[in-house]
């Protein structure tokens, strides 16, 4: 385990360094503020000396106004370096927090759809905001106060020595007393802060998809136990966060307790010796000022470890995101070109998939099937039967583990996945709405359509009335899933999305299955229009659409048991003759 942590911190490291490598000058202006201003800040003790010895001991005005002078110069400088330093310190901590966003987005947009059946898409959100935030804040400041801290430490030890070495052996006995609890409360902190980050992560998922489907829990007044769990999640997060601050906490306080006793006894070893006459009153005032230094900063790095602990948990959390490779991509070599126009003609081959995470049962079992350009065939059997995942590997989602599916001649393997799915448009049983205008959704396959040609589609697709009648028409802005309309109207939209596509091949996944009887009217008007010329496949239980199909496929547990019309299959399958009793309901599905 201790390996795999520490891989997974190198792999951070790097992360961390590739993306703020681009703003090398801008990290550089910042190491030079940041050095000037601890400069200016460790040369103040030379200044509270000159203060001590020149301007109080000698009681001379001049000496005083010449000391204070210089040490307002000093003050000047450091307000001008703090200034640069806090700003370019800033500006690289936004900077690398919007590139990273925009890495993992384009990433994780790009996954095969295989990774979210194992990772849930809130705790990837989670990661997304919360712990780019957390790196943010990190970069931004807590990276700056460490590294201006050591400065500050290394640079004050120096001081010490120069003041004076004897009494600099008292502060150095104590380094060992506090590296030690730094080491140990160190590597608690580290491992508490990754599990921190994880327990809020699962309480934004937990939120998210609570509040996803605030229907489907209110309707079975649900709150309460999900007020109950919520509460359990959240005090996960606090406890194992309780724990982390617990281990901070006593990082800090020791580390105060034995950094400040040991300024106090240097101080009465320094106060004996200045009653003595062995050392002057500015050398003890200088002294105490690098010993503050030094504790100050000896204090401050404990806590900011602390940060820089959670933060490499972050960055472990975002750098998994970023390893994570897609099963599907582009082919290496031999990558073929579909011929242009596409047909539409389809053939599957001896196809056998498992889902990743169903791997002892195959979802598709042996299917070999051909599919003409410009046929429609429906595809018909019980729920679970294999029939979407079919549309799964046509849009190569997935690849099945034997056989292979070739588009106009050509396995969907060697072809570009892009280039491949521009050949389908889909429309499913809920289909995805997004947050936007009527408009934008519509353009979703085609953002170059113009407003004529989004009009057309929807009017095609029987919508234009009912956007009309919107408050904005087609730029009013839908909620999130296009809350708010109805079943119908939902299907409509995304009719006229597949309608705009122009796609050779269309995929209807029980398009008309959960609507009223009116909605399914006019949606039965629309796919004359959306199918004409196009090779479809449909998954359909409705009479009306399978009977109007040019051929039927039954499939049940995976397999391909019975290929042909619909009277053929009445008469010949049993299977086929018992789905048409069971869901069509009419004396026509038994004749």
């Amino acid at each position: 385990m201790a390996s795999l942590l520490t891989s997974r911190q190198r792999n951070a490291l790097r992360m961390t360094r590739r993306f703020v490598a681009p703003y090398r000058w801008q990290v550089i202006g910042a190491l030079l503020a940041l050095l000037f201003t601890a400069g200016i800040t460790l040369s103040m003790g030379q200044g509270v000396k000159l203060l001590v010895d020149k301007g109080f001991a000698t009681q001379s005005p001049a000496m005083l106004n010449q000391s204070i002078a210089l040490f307002m110069v000093l003050v000047l400088a450091l307000a001008v370096g703090t200034f640069t330093r806090f700003y370019l310190v800033s500006w690289i901590g936004e900077r690398f927090v919007a590139d990273i966003r925009k890495r993992v987005f384009n990433h994780l947009i790009n996954l095969h759809p295989g990774f979210y059946e194992t990772n849930r898409s809130s705790e990837i959100q989670s990661r997304l905001t919360a712990d780019t935030t957390l790196l943010q804040s990190v970069i931004g400041s807590s990276l700056s106060m460490a590294l201006r801290n050591a400065l500050m430490l290394i640079g004050g030890i120096i001081l010490l020595f120069i003041t004076n070495p004897k009494l600099s052996a008292i502060v150095i006995a104590a380094l060992p007393l506090v590296i030690a609890p730094i080491l140990i409360f160190g590597r608690r902190v580290r491992s508490l802060s990754r599990l921190s980050q994880d327990r809020v992560a699962d309480v934004g998922s937990y939120v998210g998809e609570t509040l996803g489907q605030i229907k489907t829990v209110q309707a079975y007044n649900h709150q309460e136990e999900d007020k109950s769990r919520f509460g359990g999640t959240v005090e996960e997060a606090f406890n194992t966060a309780r724990k982390r601050i617990a281990q901070r906490a006593w990082l800090i306080s020791v580390v105060i307790l034995l950094v400040l006793g040991a300024i106090g006894v240097m101080l009465w070893v320094g106060g004996m010796d200045v009653i003595a006459g062995r050392i002057s009153g500015g050398e003890l005032a200088a002294f105490v000022f690098y010993s503050l230094i030094v504790g100050t900063a000896f204090g401050t790095l404990s806590e900011v470890i602390g940060e820089l602990q959670r933060a490499a948990g972050a960055a472990e959390r975002i750098a998994e995101l970023l390893q994570a490779r897609s099963e599907i991509n582009p082919p290496a070599t031999n990558q073929v070109q579909l011929p242009q126009p596409v047909s539409g003609r389809i053939v599957l081959e001896a196809v056998r998939f498992s889902y990743p995470t169903r791997r002892d049962s195959y979802a598709v079992d042996g299917i070999s099937l051909v599919v003409e350009p410009g046929e429609t065939l429906a595809l018909v059997g019980p729920s679970g039967a294999g029939k979407s995942t079919l549309f799964d590997l046509l849009l190569r989602f997935f690849d099945p583990q034997e056989g292979r599916i070739l588009v106009e001649g050509q396995p969907i393997a060697q072809l570009d996945p892009q280039a491949l799915r521009r050949c389908f448009a889909l429309v499913s049983q809920s289909p995805a709405l997004f947050f936007g205008s009527v408009e934008e959704n519509i353009r979703y396959g085609k953002a170059s359509a113009s407003h004529a040609e989004v009009e057309a589609a929807a009017r095609a697709a029987h919508a234009h009335d009912f956007i009309m009648k919107m408050p904005n028409g087609y730029q009013t802005h839908l909620g999130d899933s296009g809350l708010g309309l109805s079943g119908g109207q939902r299907q409509r939209l995304a009719i006229a999305r597949a309608l705009l596509v122009d796609a050779p091949i269309l995929l209807l996944d029980e398009a008309t299955s959960a609507l009223d009887a009116e909605s399914e009217h006019l949606i039965q008007q629309a796919l004359p229009r959306l199918m004409r010329g196009r090779t479809t496949l449909v998954i359909a239980h409705r009479l009306a659409t399978v009977q109007n199909a040019d051929r039927i496929a039954v499939i049940e547990h995976g397999k391909l048991i019975a290929v042909g019309s619909h009277h053929e299959l009445v008469a010949t399958n049993e299977l086929y003759r018992r789905l048409a009793e069971l869901q069509f309901n009419t004396a026509d599905s038994v004749a």
